[in-house]
C-alpha cells in the first residue's frame, strides 16, 4: 500500500520540485521546459536521480539544465502580531 503524504513527511521526506530545460529531439536549438514534483529526501534526492537516469535512457530530448526546491512542509508555523487594522467600507 502507499504511504500517504503526512506519512512521507514524518519520515523527512520534503516535496521536491524540479524544472528540466531539455532540447527538442528534431530541433537542438530549442529548449523545452518540464516540471517534475515528487516527495523525496534531502540531500540525495534518490527518486529525482532516478528520474533524471530514466529521462537520459528513455526519452530522446536531451538534457540541458535541471533547477531544483526542496521544501520539508512540516515545520513550525510563524506568528506575527498585528499592530492595526484597515476597515474599508
Amino acid at each position: 500500500m502507499k504511504e500517504t503524504e503526512l506519512e512521507l513527511m514524518l519520515k523527512g521526506y520534503g516535496l521536491t520540485t524540479a524544472e528540466i530545460f531539455y532540447r527538442m529531439p528534431d530541433y537542438r536549438n530549442v529548449l523545452n521546459t518540464f516540471v517534475w514534483q515528487e516527495y523525496d529526501l534531502a540531500p540525495d534526492y534518490p527518486k529525482l536521480y532516478k528520474f533524471l537516469d530514466f529521462w537520459r535512457s528513455k526519452i530522446e530530448g536531451p538534457l540541458h539544465s535541471v533547477r531544483f526546491v526542496h521544501r520539508t512542509l512540516i515545520s513550525p508555523g510563524t506568528w506575527r502580531n498585528v499592530a492595526g487594522e484597515f476597515v474599508l467600507n
